[in-house]
């Protein structure tokens, strides 16, 4: 078994030079994974002292020195997958941070194998206790 880190989330190097450039402009940010309400399911880019985290929000990990965060609900429902966060050409979430730079952030997956499943479950039970930040 590898001993590599398997991440929850990553982004592509497009993602993370963008992820630079709004932190430079914003300050330090994060990601929510949108439920598909308005902006579908995009993830959004939000300044941190913006945006107040769920209690039932899930903390998947960081990209870019941004945390990223997903529902409880729809943690469920993808647990099993990797999200990579990466960028197209577009307009961006309308309350999303990318929106006028003819970006946008998209969220790709890969499922993950079940060696990888497993090990992401025993890190899981490890980490049971930390609850998202609220701001």
């Amino acid at each position: 078994m590898s001993q590599h880190a398997i991440e929850q989330v990553s982004a592509t190097p497009a993602a993370l030079d963008l992820i630079a450039r709004l932190q430079a402009d914003n300050g330090p940010v994060l990601f929510h994974q949108s439920g598909g309400c308005c902006d579908g399911s995009s993830p959004m880019c939000y300044p941190q002292h913006e945006f107040i985290v769920g209690d039932h929000d899930v903390k998947l990990g960081e990209v870019g020195g941004a945390p990223v965060y997903i529902s409880g609900s729809q943690f469920a429902v993808w647990r099993h997958t990797q999200l990579i966060i990466d960028v197209v050409k577009g307009r961006g979430g309308m309350f999303s941070l990318e929106n006028g730079t003819e970006q946008r952030f998209l969220t790709r997956s890969r499922a993950f194998s079940g060696e990888e499943m497993c090990r992401l479950d025993a890190r899981r039970l490890d980490l049971a206790g930390e609850r998202a930040p609220t701001a």
